[in-house]
Parts: C-alpha cells; structure tokens; sequence
C-alpha cells in the first residue's frame, strides 16, 4: 500500500513538474539571466510541490511502459513552455516599442546589455523592459501566469496528445499581436519624430546656412526624451493590460 502510495506520488510530481517547471523556465522576470538555475529550479519544484494535492486528480494513471511515460513527460514539458512563452512573446513588445522608439528619436546607436533579453539592446529598450518585468511583479501578473498553468490543465488535459496545430496558430496570433502592440505603444514617438523630421527638412531648405545636425539633433533628443516622461505611465498600463488579457483567456468562463 505505501509502496504504491509513493509510486503514484512520484508519478504525479513528475507530470506536475514537467509542466510548471518548464513554464518557470522561460517566465519572463523568472528566466532572465540574474536569475541563477538553481533559484528557477527551486521555484519550479517548491510550486510543483505546493500544486501537486490540487492537480493531482487531474492527471491520468501511471502508463505500463517507459516510452509512454517519455512521451507524457515531453507532451507536459511542451504545454509548460508554451504557456511560458506567451509571457515572453508580449514583454518583447516592450523591447519593439523602445528599438522603434529609440529609431525615432537617434538613440538607437546607445546599445546596452539588457538583462531582461539577454543580448545588446538601445537605451530606451533597456528602461522599458525592465520597467515591464516591475511592473509584472509589483501588480501580481506573475501570480496570474502560474494560476493560468493551473487552468491549463482544463485546456490541454495531461495523458493526451497536444493540438500541434492549435497550439503553433496560438503563438503566430500572440507573436503578431505582440509586435501590433509594440508598434502601437511606440505611435507618439514615431508621430513626433516624423514631425520634427518634416520640419527640419523644412527649416533647412529655408535656412541653407543653418548647421541642421548640431542644432536638430539634441532638440530631438530632447523633445523625444520629454514625450517618454509623458508618455509612460500610460505605456505601461496599456502592456499590463495586454499582458493579462493574453493569460485571463484560458481562464473560460
């Protein structure tokens, strides 16, 4: 009787973990690169660990063979990095609406190390992206990831085959809709800049002596500086906004 208590306990931690911890794995905030791996791990099996008496009636019967278990083993592990991912798709529209916002305003030769993506991005990239991993946490949206982990098991039942099709046509619709965002939450600044473009040219054909590059290069900077102070908050309300209505969808009904 113990013998197979502990069986079906191992059993379901592993399914429970192959799922939620691969979902950790590429959380954003989670998965960037000061996280260290043994602190996603430990995040991964303390949630699994806490999980497992709620799912652990979800989950099918222990399967008789090897390969059946790799294959549920590998179904759960790619359920968990898709719904992962979703979060990743939509915090890189912030890192879209700063390259385009940096474009726009001639800062996008300032290249830092972001460690939010994890490779060279402009300044105003940078700031926005983590700022977007703050406000991820400071409004519990990384509460509503793992919960959505949760309620996937309702969506994509453990045991069964996942919907290949579905599930690659659901990440071509987050990945188009996260660059629409991007280019949407970067619309002032391209706005802006397009204005000050049209009239320095303007200026310069009226002006022929008039150095345009010393005398229009930091005005822009700093008009374009000004509109992101002005224009942030609302940035990043509308990203949480997005952020959580692409996680509340598999919450149904």
């Amino acid at each position: 009787m113990l013998r197979d208590l502990l069986t079906l306990n191992v059993f379901a931690f592993i399914l429970i973990f192959s799922r939620m911890g691969s979902a950790v794995a590429v959380m954003p905030g989670l998965s960037s690169a000061f996280v260290s791996v043994r602190m996603r791990l430990a995040i991964g099996l303390t949630i699994s660990f806490i999980l497992m008496p709620v799912i652990a009636d979800k989950l099918p019967v222990p399967p008789g063979d090897v390969l059946s278990l790799v294959v549920m083993v590998f179904s759960e592990m790619l359920i968990g990095v898709f719904m992962g991912s979703i979060g990743r798709i939509f915090i890189g529209a912030l890192q879209t609406a700063g390259t385009l916002i940096a474009l726009s305003s001639s800062m996008a030769n300032s290249l830092i190390q972001d460690p939010i993506s994890e490779q060279q991005s402009s300044v105003v990239s940078g700031f926005l992206l983590t700022m977007g991993a703050t406000v991820i946490f400071v409004a519990d949206l990384h509460h509503l990831m793992i919960r959505s982990v949760v309620q996937s098991y309702t969506v994509f039942e453990p045991g069964v085959a996942p919907p290949f099709g579905d599930l690659a046509l659901l990440m071509a619709r987050h990945v188009a809709d996260s660059f629409s965002l991007g280019l949407q939450l970067a619309a002032p600044f391209i706005i802006v800049g397009l204005t000050y473009y049209f009239a320095i040219g303007l200026l310069g054909r009226l002006m022929p002596q008039l150095q345009v590059f010393f005398f229009g290069l930091p005005f822009q900077i700093t008009v374009q500086i000004w509109v992101l102070s002005i224009a942030v908050s609302g940035i990043m309300l509308m990203f949480a906004r997005r952020f959580e209505n692409a996680y509340i969808s598999f919450f149904g009904n």
